[in-house]
Formats: structure tokens, sequence, C-alpha cells
């Protein structure tokens, strides 16, 4: 019998010898974009990773810890999934317009595109609003391709023009031109009309649960009918996701059924999420509880709230806001087919 090859370990300097162009094109990008935001008046913030909550979103897992007080009292802490809880602080403490390049963390997450820490771009806008980070991510998608010195952003021989203006589709769009569903049909009552999206969503061949809920087979229709399809040739803002799927947000004022979200797609990949930034701390508190009881409900745990962050919401401008995963950004710029490859040191795990 053949035994199996071990692979070499990313410190082996073969292997760092194969990567190390794309990290040396990782600092020229990061670079190039820390010198954007800072033309624009923008001040680079610094977060805590520890964090009371991690975030509330049900499907995001984190990693947990305790801290320990010198008279022995013990409390759980864990390390953020997003900096997004302490930059809105910020906010409401006064800042106007900030960016930070934050190392995020997040259990359950391993793949070409994934890894457990990894580092989250997010930036604010006070009093602007969510429609202008759209001219954002165009202007660095064009600088990120400049920093590293290409013409084309790629990812498994999926090509996008970086210089081509994004196409903007709303949600509702997109399930009509790749799906042929009527979402909206499906939206303005009190709760989304689950049996009416699995009938039309049977209708087209997906196959569906008798447990699935409405957010399920929304996540279904996203995954398998309309994201292979956007984000090709040029990049795609998807925007106007449904409120109930948009729990930062605050909704849309031309339709409350939708909200003001959007994330960018390129290469077929995911690379932002973006919010008109709920400020209603009533509001917020009902939809983390909402998004904690199906994180209950599917997986059997829940994360706290932060009332510290609801707190601070109260007082907190309006804003728009956007997280973009950094290192898939540098995959697309830099061709990388695996995100270990623009890691200076990927996480080892047993």
């Amino acid at each position: 019998m053949t035994e199996r090859v071990k692979e070499r370990p990313w410190w082996h300097p073969d292997k760092h010898a194969d990567r190390r162009p794309f990290l040396l094109a990782r600092g020229r990008i990061k670079a190039a974009l820390r010198g954007w935001f800072e033309d624009r008046g923008f001040v680079e913030v610094e977060t805590s990773a520890l964090q009371v909550s991690p975030g509330n979103e049900a499907h995001l897992h984190a990693f947990s810890t305790e801290w320990r007080s010198e008279g022995g009292g013990m409390a759980p802490l864990y390390l953020h999934t997003s900096p997004e809880f302490a930059c809105k602080k910020l906010l409401a403490a006064g800042e106007r317009r900030l960016f930070t390049f934050a190392q995020v963390y997040r259990n359950r997450e391993r793949g070409a595109l994934h890894h457990p820490e990894f580092t989250m771009l997010e930036w604010y806008r006070v009093g602007e609003p969510y429609e202008v980070l759209m001219r954002d991510c165009a202007e660095l998608l064009a600088l990120a391709a400049a920093a590293a010195e290409t013409d084309i952003l790629t990812f498994r021989d999926e090509p996008v023009d970086p210089l081509a203006p994004p196409e903007r589709l709303t949600v509702a769009e997109a399930f009509r031109r790749h799906a042929r569903i009527d979402l909206l049909a499906t939206l303005g009552g009190a709760t989304p009309d689950r049996d009416g999206l699995a009938a039309q969503a049977l209708g087209i061949g997906l196959r569906i649960a008798a447990d699935d809920t409405w957010s399920d087979i929304f996540s279904r229709v996203i995954v398998d009918c309309v994201e292979p399809r956007i984000g090709r040739g040029q990049a795609t803002i998807l925007m106007e996701y449904p409120t109930v799927e948009a729990a930062l947000a605050r909704p849309s004022p031309k339709d409350p059924r939708v909200a003001e979200r959007f994330e960018l797609y390129a290469c077929g990949v995911e690379l932002a999420n973006a919010f008109g930034e709920l400020t209603d701390p009533a509001e917020q508190r009902r939809r983390f509880e909402a998004e904690m009881a199906e994180k209950q409900r599917v997986y059997g745990e829940r994360y706290p709230i932060d009332e510290d962050f609801l707190a601070a919401l109260a007082i907190m401008p309006p804003a728009s806001g956007i997280a973009l995963g950094f290192d898939r950004l540098v995959m697309l710029a830099t061709g990388a087919r695996n995100i270990e490859q623009v890691l200076w040191a990927p996480v080892t795990t047993p």
C-alpha cells in the first residue's frame, strides 16, 4: 500500500516561496486601500476582539472563552465575528467616518474561501446614504486590481473587469430573472408566506423539506439559482434584501418589505455586505431575539445580547456601513485559488 504523502506545512520554505508573491501583493493592496480612506477623511480605528457578544446572527458560530477577575470571578467572553458593534459605539461617541482592518473569528468555517481567522475591512459613513457605499465598492475593486498590477479579477477561471461599473440588481429582480419566482408576493404580511414561497420553489424543481422555514427556502434559491449567475464579467451589487433577511439594516423608505442592504459579488464570490444602519434599539432587540430563537431551534445554543451596544444605538446618528472580506478581495486580485495562499500565517488546526 502506498503511504499517503503528508502535505507540507505553510511555513515550509518551498511552500512559502510559492505563496510569497500573493502575500507581497496583499501588502500593496492594503496600503493602497488605507491611503484611499485616509485621503477621504476616514480615521482608522482598532477594536477589541473580546466582546460580551460575538454577534447575533443565527448561522454564525463564535469562539468562546472566559474572563477571570483578580478576585476569582468568571464571566464568558467571545472572539468577535465582526467589529461592527464596537464600530457603531464609536459612531455614537462622535466619529463621523471610520474604517478598520480587523482580525475576526468564525467557528465551523474552513475551505477555499473560509478560514477560522480572517481580516474584515469595515467602514462607516455618518449622515450618508447607503448608495454611496456602492460607489466605494466600485472604486476599491479598481484600486485593488491596480495595486496587484493586474487588469482583471479572477477566481477559478471566472473573470471580472475591475473597471466595469457593477451591475445593480434587486433581490426581487434576481428571483424573477434567475428563478422565475415572485418574491415580493410572499412578503407584506405579519410573517412571510412560507407556503407561497415553497410552492414556487417546488415549481422550478427545488427540493423543499416539510420543516424548511421561509428563510431556509429563500437561502436555497439564493444559493442554487441566483449566486451562480451573478458577478460574472462585471461585479454585481445585489440589493434591497427582504427586511426579514437584514437584521441590522433599516427598512427601505420606498418599500418596507425590503431593507437597505446589499451584497457585492465578483467572480461568483460574495465580497461584501452593506447596510443603511438600523438605529432603533427596541426594533434591534426584537430582531436579535428572533435570530437567537432561530439559533436555539437549529443549533441548540444562543449568544447573549450586548446591552451596551443597544444603549449606544439609542444615540447613534443615521449612518451607512459595510463589511468586506479583505482576504477574498486579495484572492480575486492575485488569482489565488485558496484563502491560505493570501494569509501570512494560516491557522493550524488539530
